[in-house]
Protein backbone atom coordinates (compact mmCIF):
# COMPACT_ATOMS: atom_id res chain seq x y z
CA UNK A 1 0.00 0.00 0.00
CA UNK A 2 1.43 3.39 -1.01
CA UNK A 3 1.72 6.30 1.41
CA UNK A 4 -0.88 8.23 -0.58
CA UNK A 5 -3.40 5.37 -0.36
CA UNK A 6 -2.73 4.97 3.36
CA UNK A 7 -3.17 8.70 3.93
CA UNK A 8 -6.43 8.73 2.00
CA UNK A 9 -7.73 5.76 3.98
CA UNK A 10 -6.82 7.38 7.30
CA UNK A 11 -8.45 10.64 6.23
CA UNK A 12 -11.60 8.75 5.33
CA UNK A 13 -11.52 6.84 8.63
CA UNK A 14 -11.59 10.09 10.62
CA UNK A 15 -13.25 12.38 8.09
CA UNK A 16 -16.45 10.40 7.58
CA UNK A 17 -17.35 10.15 11.31
CA UNK A 18 -16.49 13.84 11.83
CA UNK A 19 -18.67 14.78 8.85
CA UNK A 20 -21.56 12.71 10.22
CA UNK A 21 -21.22 14.33 13.65
CA UNK A 22 -21.22 17.76 12.00
CA UNK A 23 -24.40 16.93 10.08
CA UNK A 24 -26.08 15.81 13.31
CA UNK A 25 -25.12 19.09 15.02
CA UNK A 26 -26.61 21.05 12.11
CA UNK A 27 -29.73 18.87 12.20
CA UNK A 28 -30.24 19.58 15.91
CA UNK A 29 -30.27 23.32 15.08
CA UNK A 30 -33.02 22.83 12.48
CA UNK A 31 -36.65 23.74 13.02
CA UNK A 32 -37.73 20.16 12.24
CA UNK A 33 -35.74 18.83 15.23
CA UNK A 34 -37.04 21.62 17.47
CA UNK A 35 -40.58 20.63 16.62
CA UNK A 36 -39.98 16.91 17.25
CA UNK A 37 -37.17 16.98 19.84
CA UNK A 38 -38.78 14.56 22.34
CA UNK A 39 -38.95 11.82 19.68
CA UNK A 40 -35.69 12.58 17.86
CA UNK A 41 -33.48 13.00 20.96
CA UNK A 42 -33.17 9.24 21.45
CA UNK A 43 -32.28 8.76 17.77
CA UNK A 44 -29.60 11.48 17.93
CA UNK A 45 -28.20 9.96 21.14
CA UNK A 46 -27.99 6.49 19.56
CA UNK A 47 -26.29 7.98 16.50
CA UNK A 48 -23.54 9.82 18.40
CA UNK A 49 -22.91 7.00 20.89
CA UNK A 50 -23.42 3.85 18.80
CA UNK A 51 -24.03 4.32 15.07
CA UNK A 52 -21.11 6.66 14.30
CA UNK A 53 -18.61 4.77 16.52
CA UNK A 54 -19.68 1.54 14.74
CA UNK A 55 -19.16 3.18 11.34
CA UNK A 56 -15.73 4.37 12.55
CA UNK A 57 -14.88 0.82 13.69
CA UNK A 58 -15.80 -0.59 10.27
CA UNK A 59 -13.60 2.05 8.60
CA UNK A 60 -10.52 1.26 10.74
CA UNK A 61 -11.11 -2.50 10.98
CA UNK A 62 -8.49 -3.34 8.36
CA UNK A 63 -6.08 -0.51 9.09
CA UNK A 64 -3.23 -0.07 11.58
CA UNK A 65 -5.30 2.36 13.67
CA UNK A 66 -5.81 0.81 17.15
CA UNK A 67 -9.35 -0.49 17.70
CA UNK A 68 -9.36 1.10 21.15
CA UNK A 69 -9.71 4.51 19.45
CA UNK A 70 -13.41 3.66 19.12
CA UNK A 71 -13.76 4.74 22.76
CA UNK A 72 -12.38 8.29 22.16
CA UNK A 73 -14.73 8.52 19.17
CA UNK A 74 -17.61 7.52 21.45
CA UNK A 75 -16.53 10.11 24.04
CA UNK A 76 -16.32 12.74 21.29
CA UNK A 77 -19.91 11.87 20.35
CA UNK A 78 -20.93 12.21 24.00
CA UNK A 79 -19.32 15.65 24.28
CA UNK A 80 -20.91 16.86 21.05
CA UNK A 81 -24.27 15.53 22.18
CA UNK A 82 -23.96 17.31 25.55
CA UNK A 83 -23.19 20.63 23.84
CA UNK A 84 -25.65 20.41 20.95
CA UNK A 85 -28.78 18.79 22.40
CA UNK A 86 -31.02 20.94 24.60
CA UNK A 87 -30.48 20.21 28.28
CA UNK A 88 -33.99 18.82 28.76
CA UNK A 89 -33.30 16.27 25.97
CA UNK A 90 -30.08 14.87 27.47
CA UNK A 91 -31.58 12.22 29.74
CA UNK A 92 -30.23 9.36 27.60
CA UNK A 93 -26.78 10.96 27.40
CA UNK A 94 -26.74 11.34 31.17
CA UNK A 95 -27.73 7.69 31.56
CA UNK A 96 -24.87 6.60 29.31
CA UNK A 97 -22.39 8.93 31.05
CA UNK A 98 -23.37 7.70 34.52
CA UNK A 99 -23.66 3.93 33.97
CA UNK A 100 -22.12 2.75 30.71
CA UNK A 101 -19.10 5.01 30.15
CA UNK A 102 -17.33 4.01 33.41
CA UNK A 103 -17.79 0.33 32.53
CA UNK A 104 -16.31 0.89 29.05
CA UNK A 105 -13.38 2.88 30.43
CA UNK A 106 -12.69 0.23 33.09
CA UNK A 107 -12.81 -2.50 30.45
CA UNK A 108 -10.30 -0.66 28.23
CA UNK A 109 -7.99 0.02 31.19
CA UNK A 110 -8.18 -3.66 32.20
CA UNK A 111 -7.39 -4.73 28.64
CA UNK A 112 -4.35 -2.42 28.46
CA UNK A 113 -3.07 -3.60 31.85
CA UNK A 114 -3.54 -7.23 30.76
CA UNK A 115 -1.57 -6.65 27.55
CA UNK A 116 1.23 -4.84 29.38
CA UNK A 117 1.46 -7.56 32.04
CA UNK A 118 1.53 -10.19 29.29
CA UNK A 119 4.37 -8.31 27.58
CA UNK A 120 6.34 -8.19 30.83
CA UNK A 121 5.84 -11.93 31.42
CA UNK A 122 6.94 -12.77 27.87
CA UNK A 123 9.97 -10.52 28.26
CA UNK A 124 10.96 -12.13 31.56
CA UNK A 125 10.62 -15.63 30.07
CA UNK A 126 13.10 -14.84 27.30
CA UNK A 127 16.68 -15.79 27.96
CA UNK A 128 17.85 -14.07 24.82
CA UNK A 129 19.46 -10.73 25.72
CA UNK A 130 18.49 -9.31 22.35
CA UNK A 131 14.89 -9.07 23.55
CA UNK A 132 14.51 -5.49 24.77
CA UNK A 133 11.67 -4.59 27.15
CA UNK A 134 11.31 -0.97 26.03
CA UNK A 135 11.13 -1.95 22.35
CA UNK A 136 8.74 -4.83 23.04
CA UNK A 137 6.44 -2.59 25.08
CA UNK A 138 6.37 0.03 22.33
CA UNK A 139 5.29 -2.56 19.78
CA UNK A 140 2.57 -3.86 22.10
CA UNK A 141 1.18 -0.44 22.99
CA UNK A 142 1.23 0.67 19.35
CA UNK A 143 -1.39 -2.02 18.72
CA UNK A 144 -3.79 -0.89 21.45
CA UNK A 145 -3.25 2.86 21.98
CA UNK A 146 -3.59 5.94 19.76
CA UNK A 147 -0.19 6.93 18.36
CA UNK A 148 0.17 10.21 20.36
CA UNK A 149 -0.27 8.26 23.62
CA UNK A 150 2.14 5.40 22.90
CA UNK A 151 5.49 6.97 23.83
CA UNK A 152 4.29 8.89 26.92
CA UNK A 153 2.59 5.76 28.23
CA UNK A 154 5.54 3.49 27.41
CA UNK A 155 7.99 5.96 29.00
CA UNK A 156 6.04 6.07 32.26
CA UNK A 157 5.74 2.27 32.46
CA UNK A 158 9.43 1.82 31.57
CA UNK A 159 10.60 4.31 34.22
CA UNK A 160 8.79 2.30 36.88
CA UNK A 161 9.90 -1.05 35.43
CA UNK A 162 13.60 -0.24 35.08
CA UNK A 163 13.67 1.75 38.31
CA UNK A 164 11.85 -0.56 40.69
CA UNK A 165 11.18 -3.95 39.05
CA UNK A 166 14.22 -4.88 36.97
CA UNK A 167 17.06 -5.50 39.47
CA UNK A 168 18.67 -8.51 37.83
CA UNK A 169 22.20 -7.85 36.61
CA UNK A 170 22.40 -7.41 32.84
CA UNK A 171 25.07 -9.60 31.24
CA UNK A 172 26.45 -8.25 28.00
CA UNK A 173 26.47 -10.43 24.92
CA UNK A 174 29.36 -10.42 22.45
CA UNK A 175 27.57 -7.87 20.26
CA UNK A 176 26.65 -5.51 23.12
CA UNK A 177 28.56 -2.60 24.62
CA UNK A 178 27.95 -0.62 27.81
CA UNK A 179 28.32 3.15 28.04
CA UNK A 180 27.49 4.06 31.65
CA UNK A 181 30.47 2.75 33.65
CA UNK A 182 33.21 5.18 32.62
CA UNK A 183 31.33 8.25 31.39
CA UNK A 184 30.39 9.74 34.76
CA UNK A 185 26.77 10.13 33.65
CA UNK A 186 25.42 7.91 36.41
CA UNK A 187 27.23 9.98 39.05
CA UNK A 188 25.75 13.19 37.61
CA UNK A 189 22.24 11.80 37.73
CA UNK A 190 22.61 10.53 41.28
CA UNK A 191 23.93 13.94 42.33
CA UNK A 192 20.77 15.50 40.87
CA UNK A 193 18.64 13.01 42.85
CA UNK A 194 20.53 13.92 46.04
CA UNK A 195 20.02 17.63 45.36
CA UNK A 196 16.31 17.07 44.91
CA UNK A 197 16.23 15.22 48.24
CA UNK A 198 18.26 17.89 50.08
CA UNK A 199 16.35 20.89 48.74
CA UNK A 200 12.83 19.52 48.91
CA UNK A 201 12.17 20.08 52.64
CA UNK A 202 13.51 23.67 52.98
CA UNK A 203 11.65 24.74 49.83
CA UNK A 204 8.51 23.02 51.10
CA UNK A 205 8.61 24.93 54.40
CA UNK A 206 9.29 28.27 52.70
CA UNK A 207 6.52 27.80 50.15
CA UNK A 208 4.08 26.61 52.84
CA UNK A 209 4.19 30.09 54.39
CA UNK A 210 2.60 31.37 51.19
CA UNK A 211 0.42 28.36 50.21
CA UNK A 212 0.21 24.91 51.77
CA UNK A 213 -1.39 23.45 48.64
CA UNK A 214 1.34 24.86 46.39
CA UNK A 215 4.00 23.54 48.77
CA UNK A 216 2.61 20.02 48.67
CA UNK A 217 2.14 20.11 44.88
CA UNK A 218 5.79 21.12 44.42
CA UNK A 219 6.93 18.46 46.92
CA UNK A 220 4.98 15.70 45.19
CA UNK A 221 6.30 16.81 41.78
CA UNK A 222 9.87 16.86 43.17
CA UNK A 223 9.53 13.35 44.59
CA UNK A 224 8.04 12.16 41.32
CA UNK A 225 10.92 13.79 39.41
CA UNK A 226 13.39 11.96 41.65
CA UNK A 227 11.69 8.65 40.83
CA UNK A 228 11.82 9.55 37.13
CA UNK A 229 15.55 10.30 37.23
CA UNK A 230 16.20 7.07 39.15
CA UNK A 231 14.32 5.08 36.49
CA UNK A 232 16.30 6.83 33.74
CA UNK A 233 19.60 5.98 35.46
CA UNK A 234 18.66 2.33 35.88
CA UNK A 235 17.69 2.10 32.21
CA UNK A 236 21.25 3.15 31.24
CA UNK A 237 22.48 -0.07 32.81
CA UNK A 238 19.83 -2.29 31.22
CA UNK A 239 19.82 -1.10 27.60
CA UNK A 240 23.30 -1.49 26.10
CA UNK A 241 24.36 -0.52 22.61
CA UNK A 242 23.98 -3.50 20.27
CA UNK A 243 25.30 -4.45 16.85
CA UNK A 244 23.05 -6.79 14.88
CA UNK A 245 23.66 -8.42 11.52
CA UNK A 246 22.91 -5.26 9.55
CA UNK A 247 22.07 -2.53 12.10
CA UNK A 248 23.74 -0.52 14.85
CA UNK A 249 21.26 -0.08 17.71
CA UNK A 250 22.30 2.96 19.72
CA UNK A 251 20.61 3.26 23.10
CA UNK A 252 20.94 5.78 25.89
CA UNK A 253 18.63 4.20 28.43
CA UNK A 254 15.07 5.06 27.50
CA UNK A 255 16.00 8.68 26.82
CA UNK A 256 17.62 8.37 23.39
CA UNK A 257 17.86 5.75 20.68
CA UNK A 258 18.81 5.49 17.03
CA UNK A 259 19.04 2.71 14.47
CA UNK A 260 21.77 3.10 11.87
CA UNK A 261 22.11 0.63 8.98
CA UNK A 262 25.68 -0.70 8.93
CA UNK A 263 25.82 0.00 5.21
CA UNK A 264 25.23 3.70 5.91
CA UNK A 265 28.14 4.14 8.35
CA UNK A 266 30.86 6.23 6.71
CA UNK A 267 33.40 6.47 9.54
CA UNK A 268 33.88 5.48 13.19
CA UNK A 269 36.39 7.80 14.82
CA UNK A 270 37.82 7.60 18.34
CA UNK A 271 37.95 11.14 19.69
CA UNK A 272 37.55 12.97 22.99
CA UNK A 273 38.17 16.43 21.53
CA UNK A 274 35.56 19.10 22.12
CA UNK A 275 33.67 20.49 19.14
CA UNK A 276 31.56 23.49 18.24
CA UNK A 277 28.20 23.99 16.55
CA UNK A 278 29.98 24.56 13.26
CA UNK A 279 31.16 20.92 13.33
CA UNK A 280 27.50 19.87 13.04
CA UNK A 281 27.91 17.01 15.51
CA UNK A 282 24.95 15.87 17.62
CA UNK A 283 25.57 14.60 21.16
CA UNK A 284 24.12 11.24 22.08
CA UNK A 285 23.57 12.36 25.69
CA UNK A 286 20.85 13.96 27.77
CA UNK A 287 23.06 16.37 29.72
CA UNK A 288 24.87 17.77 26.69
CA UNK A 289 28.42 19.00 27.28
CA UNK A 290 28.36 17.78 30.89
CA UNK A 291 28.78 14.25 29.53
CA UNK A 292 31.95 13.08 27.84
CA UNK A 293 32.30 11.37 24.48
CA UNK A 294 35.00 9.14 22.99
CA UNK A 295 33.44 7.99 19.69
CA UNK A 296 32.15 9.95 16.72
CA UNK A 297 30.09 8.13 14.11
CA UNK A 298 29.55 9.68 10.69
CA UNK A 299 26.94 8.42 8.25
CA UNK A 300 26.53 8.75 4.49
CA UNK A 301 22.91 9.92 4.74
CA UNK A 302 20.87 11.72 7.36
CA UNK A 303 19.72 9.55 10.26
CA UNK A 304 17.23 10.22 13.07
CA UNK A 305 17.82 10.37 16.80
CA UNK A 306 14.67 9.66 18.85
CA UNK A 307 14.49 11.33 22.25
CA UNK A 308 12.05 11.33 25.15
CA UNK A 309 8.38 11.25 24.14
CA UNK A 310 9.24 10.85 20.45
CA UNK A 311 11.25 14.05 19.93
CA UNK A 312 13.27 13.66 16.70
CA UNK A 313 16.62 15.15 15.74
CA UNK A 314 18.40 14.57 12.40
CA UNK A 315 22.13 13.90 12.26
CA UNK A 316 24.99 12.74 10.07
CA UNK A 317 27.58 12.97 12.85
CA UNK A 318 26.95 11.62 16.33
CA UNK A 319 29.20 11.87 19.39
CA UNK A 320 28.74 9.25 22.10
CA UNK A 321 30.53 7.49 24.93
CA UNK A 322 31.32 3.77 24.92
CA UNK A 323 33.09 2.08 27.83
CA UNK A 324 35.36 0.10 25.48
CA UNK A 325 35.65 2.33 22.40
CA UNK A 326 38.49 0.45 20.66
CA UNK A 327 36.69 -2.90 20.94
CA UNK A 328 33.45 -1.27 19.83
CA UNK A 329 35.06 0.23 16.70
CA UNK A 330 36.83 -3.02 15.84
CA UNK A 331 33.67 -5.11 16.22
CA UNK A 332 31.59 -2.61 14.26
CA UNK A 333 34.12 -2.37 11.44
CA UNK A 334 34.34 -6.15 11.15
CA UNK A 335 30.56 -6.38 10.79
CA UNK A 336 30.52 -3.58 8.22
CA UNK A 337 33.15 -5.43 6.17
CA UNK A 338 31.09 -8.64 6.37
CA UNK A 339 28.08 -6.81 5.01
CA UNK A 340 29.94 -5.34 2.05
Amino acid sequence: MTKTTLLNRNLASFGIPIALLTLLVLFVQSSYFQANSPVLSLAITLDVLLTIPCIYFLLIRKTNIPKTTVVPMMILGLVIGMYSLPEHNQQYLQLFKTWFLPIIELSIATFIIFKVRKTIRIYKSQKDNSIDFFTTLKKTCAEILPKPLVLPFVTEISVFYYGFVYWKRRKLAENEFSYHKESGSVALYFVSIMLIGIEIMPIHHLLAKWSTIAAWILTILSIYSGFQVFGYVKSLMKRPIAVTKDTLLLRYGIMHEAEIPLSDIKEIRLSTKSFTKEDNILRFALLGELESHNVIIETHTEQTLYGLFGIKKPFTKLALHVDKPAEFREYLNSNIIQND
